[in-house]
């Protein structure tokens, strides 16, 4: 699958990227990881603490697919908002999901703290716009709704906002305790950390095929005539683990951002706050440790990679328009520019994918907006269902989720 194109800023800013070995003879595991990049970095970081003899293989380098486009925006709140996730899903269940990802947010936030790389981690607020009057009734439904429930948040008037910042709208959320991060400095540090703890990792090494065996293994084949068996098979490979096998609730779509020069005084930007939109497809923005600007969205229903790529140039600037609409006196430039591809979900939720044609295989789906704070609430579950054999909140992310049809709503 063609991931991405275009230019990418995370990798220039790490000077030196550990390099990791090709699987070069047959080896045999408790764990097989696919994929280093996030998902699987955050899932080796977790699972290194159960003493399990786990090994990560990556078909390419570690980090450097589609993790070196992720824009980072570490937020508890999704593409759904929160009053269509309890159409969807119930109250129960909608609320107990936001507040496992606000959990995520700490829990990244412990783990940078737990390795040695600088990974620019920083808690940041965020503003979540009307784009439109209509989209008004929709945040004040939210507001109630989240401030029932204990999250910490504001609903700011026109004037509000116009006090805050260059800008005027209806009305937004002010959302406290969100973050932004490195994402391609994150996933090496936990990988890193991983590796130290045990965890073997071998890059440039493409999984083939597999067998399942009499004693409840798999053999994984991979493209250099090697050999890995394994108990459990966790496939974290993004929009690439569609290609092990597919399912229903899924979806592969296209997204764009651009990465500014840096910017001499961001002062005019309140708090460097985190800014989205409730119009689809959204804008986005979030600044970075050597004051830059990103700006990403404008989404498009393709997995074609030739059509997504064909609408970059156009998206960049459209991106940069959509930008100077709110600080016009920035006058940014672009720097850099990409597109990738963007795993989602039809109803709103990441995934844990347990099938019966793959047995003794986990699919860790961690689709969305939120992907890297979905990745690492995966995990958490993952390690403790192969810890116990249970988590209490397994049965929300499960693929058929049984549990939203049987939790009561509040």
């Amino acid at each position: 699958m063609d991931l991405r194109t275009g230019t990418f800023y995370w990798p220039t800013r790490i000077s030196h990227p550990p390099s990791y070995p090709a699987l070069d003879s047959d080896i045999s595991c408790d764990v097989l990881i696919i994929g280093a990049g996030i998902t699987g970095a955050q899932c080796g970081y977790y699972l290194r603490e159960l003493g399990r003899d786990v090994v990560i293989v990556e078909k390419g380098r570690a980090g450097y697919g589609s993790t070196c486009t992720n824009t980072a925006v570490l937020q508890y709140a999704g593409d759904k908002m929160a009053h269509e996730l309890v159409d969807s899903f119930g109250e129960t269940n909608a609320i107990r999901h936001l507040k496992l990802c606000r959990e995520a947010i700490d829990e990244i936030e412990t783990a940078v703290g737990k390795i040695s790389r600088d990974t620019e981690f920083v808690r940041r607020d965020s503003l979540y716009y009307a784009s439109a009057m209509e989209d008004v009734a929709k945040l004040e439904k939210d507001f109630a709704l989240l401030s029932r429930h204990g999250f910490s948040l504001e609903l700011l008037t026109e004037r509000q906002i116009r006090q805050r910042y260059p800008f005027s709208k209806h009305a937004a959320l002010y959302i406290g305790r969100d973050a932004e991060i490195n994402p391609y400095a994150f996933t090496l540090g936990l990988l890193e950390t991983a590796h130290a703890r045990g965890v073997r990792i071998y890059e440039n090494t493409r999984v083939a095929g597999k067998q399942p065996e009499k004693d409840g293994t798999t053999l994984i084949l991979t493209d250099r005539g090697k050999q890995i068996r394994a108990r459990i098979v966790i496939v974290a490979a993004g929009c690439e683990s569609l290609e092990f096998r597919r399912e229903k609730n899924a979806s592969v779509i296209s997204s764009y951002a651009v990465i500014s020069t840096p910017v001499d005084d961001l002062s005019i930007w309140a708090n460097r706050t985190l800014i989205w939109e409730t119009a689809r497809p959204y804008v986005y923005m979030r600044t970075t440790k050597d004051n830059r600007v990103i700006i990403g969205g404008l989404d498009e229903k393709t997995a074609s990679a030739n059509k997504r790529d064909s609408m970059l140039l156009q998206k960049r600037e459209q991106l940069i328009s959509k930008f100077n609409e709110l600080f016009p006196g920035l006058n940014i430039k672009p720097a850099y520019h990409l597109a990738g591809f963007y795993g989602g979900t039809h109803d709103g939720l990441p995934m844990i994918g347990m099938y019966e044609d793959y047995p003794g295989w986990y699919f860790l789906f961690s689709y969305g907006d939120s992907g890297i704070v979905y990745s690492m609430l995966l995990s958490k579950i993952l390690r403790d269902v192969m810890a116990s054999g249970s988590h209490p909140d397994l049965g929300l992310y499960l693929q058929e989720r049984p549990a939203v049809r049987i939790q009561p709503v509040v």
